[in-house]
């Protein structure tokens, strides 16, 4: 008996069973039956079809006992018929005869229609003609013309048979007949007829059929032709190679005989085993898809490499190696397991290359925008749930590779110890969030909450604007709670999960507090990854770290209690880590029972902790329980950092966390009284600045072994922060004192500190950096110089003047919060006292005038400390006091000698109000500080921060940073404050009828301030453009109606007017949509409330020179003609040069027009409007007399002369003669 094929057969096995059933003679459970085609008109043999039509049949296969109807899906019982019984039937009777016998009904008719197979036929829609509707044809237009196929060719047909009417579908033996005569008679009508009726028949077809279908009828015919010539020129029995690419001699593999249907060759079938073609050989501009192997990297487009490397097996462009985005993401959900994880791993590789910026210069446009906007957040989230490990696992390392930066993360530990090193800004998107058009036309009462609209938002509108918020409402807290604690991955794969939770909590406090808030999460990391007691791993790469301490568990913390005081007091006394600290510190590292590079990092970071907990004034009862620890690894600091120890760079990091720790704890005790009893008091820390003296004594004097030189320039800056912390407070314990650049791949919904390659590229943050020194070093100078004031003779810059210029030159270029302090702390208490520093007051000045719009939140209390001892301090404005305002009035009297005509009052009055603004300076600060009182609270935030009071810090997470705290042009707030309180409304009238009490005193004081910082102080005001300055200063004019009138505004704005040149009125000012709009309200304005002015009029006159827009000249003399009759004045007045406003001549014909209209209807005087009289009558001149069709311009004016004597009477007339007159004359 013949035994069926099995799954686990081989080749071998199924053609050895082939051969055993083929020489049994044992007939097939399955035949292959030719059923013929009726609708080609084939007979219905019994049996198999050989010859020619054998090849055209389809094969069908037959089983038997197979029932030739379905079986019923319903379980109810046959009908039975009753009648069935009584009829008389034979066995031998067909069924379908006797139905077609006895059947008359119309269904007998319809079956034996034979439906013509359509499939291939075009279909047309009818010609679009302009008629209503289309034309009717009659049958005895069309009769006795020829037959419409034969008119479908453009040429007759020159051969004896048909070629449009093959007789297809014409049955019975005498089908051929009837296409012959029907051929016959279509060519006797076509002989019968001319040429011209040919054609003009030919034309009506054509107009009445559809386009495309006769351009097919054409292309037809024009292949078929091809082919018959292509046929003649190759003999019959040889093929070309384009006929039949493929032939069994190009097969790797070659068909045999016994193989079971494998006779037929199906080219199409086997294209892909044949020679990938060979990629391009030379380099092409043209934008290429991006290819990648399987580490990430960039495959160039001329590469070779081999197939063996699994680069290959993708369909568009098959020659090139590696994948391309699209594919990879189509591989990440193939149900193969094997590619799955491949896909993702790649990804991952990719992501990781792209943070690194290795893609920058070889590809167009952003991988990782590329990516998030493909939908690859939801992928990884997907990914994430898969039941496969190896899956979920590479899907975990690629969402680490999107969201963390590691050389982010290297930065912020390696300035941890720095002075402010605790804290840090969140990580949210610098892009604002679109607000809804909706909301903007409702109340303030009725619209949605921040809350409210984030949970009417679908998961991708909030991963587009914030990745981590994405992440966080497609639930992954809980995903990854559920991989820690179910699934127990491999090490790495906690590490990914670790550093995940890492970057979620520095996004933001209510991130930290969801992650605090995640049930079992922080539960399964501190039982798992913080145990209490371990044992001794067994090999240093465990397959597990399950029950071990982990130094990312505890950075993990470290961050979330960065967040605020309330999640690290949380995490101190609920989740159990103040245990873990004197558990992980009460011993030395090597007693950890761990690796030594591990047990180093995990006692770092559980230093830092410990110091961010000291910095809100908490845990510091541990201090007095691990005292003698501290002592311990205190004593063996110069041990530690031995330059032969291969953990070298581990132990400088830890030794400069325990600095850290030591220096929050002393701030924290110089607060000891504001603090509950039994916490840390002054006397426990009073012993400890003598044991760090002595070490800094040691380092200095080891700056001299080039050996131990770096190391030494590494640990100094933290002994210097600490001897500032440790003076600071124990100051003020005595005097009982009570206290009161962007990275192409970063994307604005995935921000990062773009610290990429920080330690090879020059900046401030790098290992040989003198930043952290020079601030420790100034710090300690300032406190000490400020609890001794006689010290201050006895501090020098460093070096020689030149040199301390260069420094301050140096701070232009690298302008960052750092260098305000070292420049600050430095430079502050010695210029009133040290006459040879004082003797570069103003370049300090101009220094601080810089740096003050470059200070971010946080740095609220530097800002008013700037304010207050520095910009308004007339010390370090020399100019005030070393004949500044007479050196003005020399150079005043000296352009009065070569000035023709007399001047304007900016030109009398600068030097005096100068020297009125330096007696002022005081007011002038309580000004500017009145007005930045809203910062009060953020200031005495960050003065805490700044001193050391703990007890108050309530988060080391800094403000959002969404810019500055102050805009660039500070300057004018006073003024721009006024404005938006008494400003014009929307109407065009004044929102309010008085000015606030003390307004001209503000104003007055802020006009003061502008005038000094214009006159001494240019380069600090070019970082605004001047039309910024021109829009800022119009607030005097629009936020009274009398305001510019006060004579103390007057000589100021006049000052202030002198100096604005060189203006761009093209470019919008910053806060406005254009100037154009700002000048209508000035128009509006004066024609409401100036009383011809002097100084409005100059100010309306400015923009209307020639070299600016046309707009602003058409809305004088069109909108706001009116004025003209108040704008007077005079050419002597005008401090702007006349030729600006009449050079070049005038170009634009509508201006032209209705610079002539206003002169001939006598809208425009010279009485009245001097100067715009002289420019209207020097572009009219220009226009008329350089023109060659001038006198059909005049003609034209002329001819309109009688209807304006109808309508305005004679003088205008005169008028009209006397401008005629005036332009003949120039």
């Amino acid at each position: 008996m013949l035994r069926r094929p099995k799954p686990t057969d081989s080749e071998a096995d199924l053609l050895r069973e082939q051969e055993q059933f083929l020489t049994s003679g044992v007939p097939s459970a399955a035949n292959v039956v030719r059923r013929p085609d009726k609708r080609r008109g084939e007979a219905g043999g019994g049996g198999g079809l050989t010859g020619s039509s054998a090849g055209s049949q389809k094969d069908v296969v037959t089983i038997d006992d197979l029932p030739d109807q379905l079986p019923s899906l319903t379980p109810a019982p046959p009908k039975k018929s009753r009648f069935k019984a009584s009829r008389v039937t034979f066995e031998d009777e067909d069924a379908e005869e006797r139905l077609d016998r006895h059947d008359t009904h119309i269904s007998a008719v319809l079956s034996k229609i034979v439906e013509r197979d359509t499939s291939s036929t075009p279909i047309s829609l009818p010609a679009f003609t302009g008629m209503a509707f289309p034309k009717v044809m009659h049958h005895s237009e069309t009769s006795s013309q020829v037959h419409f196929y034969s008119l479908c060719v453009l040429e007759p047909p020159s051969v004896s048979g048909p070629r449009l009417v093959s007789g297809h579908g014409l049955g019975g033996p005498g089908s051929s007949r009837d296409t012959m005569r029907i051929h016959m008679e279509n060519q006797a009508k076509i002989q019968e007829m001319s040429q011209s009726e040919i054609l003009e028949e030919q034309k009506k077809l054509l107009s009445q059929l559809d386009p495309r279908l006769v351009e097919f009828v054409r292309s037809h015919k024009a292949q078929s032709i091809l082919s018959s010539d292509s046929a003649s020129r190759h003999p019959e029995g040889k093929s070309s190679k384009e006929n039949f690419p493929l032939e069994e001699v190009d097969l790797l593999v070659k068909p045999k005989k016994e193989w079971v249907h494998m006779d037929k060759l199906e080219p199409e079938k086997l294209k892909w085993m044949r020679d990938l073609p060979a990629p391009r050989k030379k380099d092409t501009k043209k934008a290429m898809q991006a290819r990648f192997d399987f580490s990430g990297s960039l495959i160039p487009p001329t590469e070779d490499l081999p197939t063996h490397l699994g680069l290959h097996h993708h369909g568009e462009e098959p020659e090139r190696a590696g994948y391309s985005l699209q594919e990879l993401f189509l591989l990440s959900r193939s149900q193969v397991i094997q590619q799955r994880s491949l896909a993702l791993s790649t990804l991952a590789n990719i992501l990781s290359k792209a943070r690194a910026g290795e893609f920058t210069s070889v590809l167009k446009g952003n991988v990782m925008a590329t990516l998030l906007d493909a939908g690859l957040l939801f992928l990884l989230r997907f990914a994430l749930d898969d039941s496969v490990e190896g899956v979920m696992s590479a899907a975990a390392h690629a969402l680490k590779a999107l969201l963390v930066c590691t050389e982010d993360e290297e930065c912020l530990d390696y300035t941890f110890s720095w002075f402010h090193g605790l804290a840090s800004f969140p990580l949210l998107p610098s892009a604002p969030e679109e607000e809804d058009e909706e909301d903007e036309e409702l109340d303030e009462s009725m619209k949605q909450t921040a809350k409210e609209k984030e949970e009417r938002k679908s998961d991708h509108d909030v991963a587009r604007q914030d990745v981590v918020k994405g992440l966080l409402k497609i639930k992954l807290l809980p995903r990854l709670r559920y991989i820690l604690e179910v699934i127990r991955p491999s090490p790495r794969v906690v590490q990914d999960i670790l550093d995940i939770l890492i970057r979620i909590a520095r996004h933001s406090s209510a991130s930290a507090i969801q992650v605090l808030g995640c049930p079992r999460l922080m539960e399964t990391v501190m039982s798992e990854f913080l145990p209490t007691s371990w044992t001794a791993p067994a090999s240093p790469l465990p397959h597990s770290v399950y029950g071990f301490p982990l130094a990312n568990a505890m950075k993990f913390l470290r961050v979330l209690a960065t967040s605020g005081r309330h999640a690290c007091a949380r995490l101190l006394n609920s989740l159990g880590v103040r245990e873990r600290l004197s558990c992980l510190l009460g011993a030395e590292p090597p007693e950890l029972l761990l690796e030594p590079a591990e047990a180093l990092r995990i006692t770092t970071e559980a230093y830092r902790f410990w110091a961010v907990a000291a910095g809100y004034g908490q845990a510091c009862n541990l201090y007095i329980d691990l005292y003698s620890a501290l002592m311990k690894a205190l004593q063996s600091v110069h041990q530690a950092v031995n330059p032969s120890d291969p953990f070298l760079s581990l132990q400088l990091q830890r030794v400069l966390a325990l600095l850290s720790l030591l220096t929050q704890v002393t701030h924290t005790a110089g607060c000891h009284q504001e603090l509950q009893a039994g916490m840390v008091s002054w006397g426990h820390v009073t012993g400890l600045q003598a044991s760090l003296v002595g070490h800094l004594k040691g380092f200095v004097k080891s700056l001299d072994n080039p050996v131990e030189r770096d190391c030494s320039l590494a640990l100094i800056p933290a002994y210097l922060v600490y001897l500032e912390a440790y003076y600071r407070q124990s100051s003020s314990v005595v005097c009982n004192v009570q206290s009161g650049h962007q990275d192409p791949e970063t994307t604005p919904n995935l921000p990062g500190l773009v610290c990429a390659g920080w330690r090879d590229r020059p900046g401030l943050v790098v290992p040989s950096s003198p930043f952290p020194l020079l601030t420790g070093l100034g710090l300690l100078v300032q406190t000490i110089t400020g609890i001794h004031k006689g010290l201050s003779c006895k501090v020098r810059p460093p070096g020689e003047t030149v040199c301390f210029k260069e420094v301050i030159k140096l701070f232009f270029f690298h302008l960052t919060e750092i260098d305000f302090y070292l420049f600050f702390f430095f430079v502050s208490p010695q210029v009133p006292v040290e006459p040879e520093i004082a003797r570069y007051a103003s370049l300090y000045h101009q220094v601080a005038l810089v740096l003050l719009p470059w200070l971010l939140p946080g740095s609220e209390y530097l800002t008013h400390e700037l304010l207050c001892t520095i910009l308004f301090n007339k010390d370090f404005i020399s100019e005030g006091h070393s004949g500044g305002p007479e050196a003005v009035e020399l150079g005043e009297l000296k352009l009065h000698e070569g000035t023709p005509h007399h001047p304007s009052p900016s030109l009398q009055t600068v030097g005096a109000l100068l020297r009125e603004a330096c007696v002022q300076l005081p007011s002038i600060r309580g000004c500017f500080l009145t007005h930045l009182a809203h910062l009060e609270s953020s200031v005495l935030v960050s003065q805490d921060a700044l001193l050391g009071r703990n007890p108050w810090i309530n988060s080391h997470l800094l403000p959002e940073l969404t810019g500055p705290i102050l805009p660039s042009d500070w300057s004018f707030l006073p003024l721009i404050s006024l404005y938006e309180r008494a400003g014009v409304s929307e109407g065009g009238g004044l929102a309010v009828k008085e000015l606030p009490q003390g307004a001209l005193q503000v104003v007055t004081h802020c006009l003061q301030w502008l005038l000094l910082l214009e006159v001494w102080r240019e380069e600090a005001l070019k970082v605004i453009p001047p039309v910024a300055k021109l829009a800022r200063l119009s607030c005097v004019f629009l936020s009274s109606s009398d305001l510019f009138l006060e004579r103390p505004v007057q000589k100021l704005t006049w000052g202030l007017f002198r100096l604005l040149d060189s203006l761009d009125l093209n470019i919008p000012p910053p806060g406005l949509a254009s100037f154009q709009d700002l000048y209508s309200s000035l128009l509006a304005q004066y024609e409401a409330v100036s009383f011809g002015d002097q100084l409005f009029g100059c100010w309306v006159l400015l923009p209307l020179q020639r070299r600016y827009s046309a707009t602003m000249r058409l809305a004088v003399f069109g909108e706001h003609v009116g004025m003209l009759r108040s704008l007077g004045v005079t050419l002597e007045q005008l401090s702007i040069p006349l030729k600006r406003f009449t050079s070049p001549p005038e170009d634009s014909l509508p201006l032209l027009r209705l610079y002539f209209r206003s002169l001939v209807t006598g809208t425009l005087k010279h009485c009245w409007c001097p100067v715009l009289y002289v420019v209207a009558l020097s572009h009219v001149n220009s226009f008329v007399f350089s023109q060659d069709a001038a006198a059909q311009f005049l003609l034209g004016f002329f001819l309109s002369i009688p209807l304006l004597n109808n309508f305005m009477g004679r003088q205008h007339i005169n008028q009209v003669n006397v401008i005629i007159s005036a332009l003949t004359e120039v």
